[in-house]
């Protein structure tokens, strides 16, 4: 077998050699690659490879991004204070890095004011510039019209 691993000369020694080896060192000997010829093995201490392999995992997972989704939704008639309000919570959201999901719902007969929940959401887009950037332009499916801010890169 092949024989790979620090403090070692590298080369092809017998199964009892490589035992051997490992045992003066008092760390393990691993099959690496068995498919091949000859079949590798590495000198390593395998509970110190596991431990650095999960603290490795454990560190890749705090780096990793979780992007939540906040909803905020309007009427066509929304007032001036409600709309106040509501434009604070999406800046708290966008200031904790969550994406804002801003639609408009028209019940029954209030379809016929599609532009007013256009220009209801543009004025959200246009209020929340300095904290988000839209993905698009307000856009109508069913009875929705909906947009999709993401939070602006520090």
């Amino acid at each position: 077998m092949r024989l790979v691993g620090e403090n070692i000369e590298q080369g092809v020694y017998t199964r009892a050699e490589a035992l051997r080896l490992a045992q003066e060192q008092e760390i393990d000997l691993v099959e690496i690659s068995p498919n091949a010829v000859p079949p590798v093995c590495r000198i390593i201490d395998y509970k110190k490879f596991l431990y650095d392999q999960k603290k490795k995992q454990k560190e890749m997972k705090a780096k990793q991004v979780n992007v939540t989704v906040k909803e905020i939704r309007f009427g066509p008639n929304t007032d001036d204070h409600d709309f106040d309000f509501k434009l604070k919570h999406a800046i708290n959201f966008l200031k904790e890095g969550s994406k804002v999901r801003a639609h408009v719902f028209f019940k029954g007969r209030s379809i016929v004011f599609k532009e007013r929940g256009e220009i209801l959401l543009l004025k959200f887009v246009q209020e929340l510039a300095e904290y988000g950037v839209p993905e698009q332009l307000p856009k109508l499916e069913g009875k929705k019209m909906f947009v999709v801010i993401n939070p602006k890169k520090k």
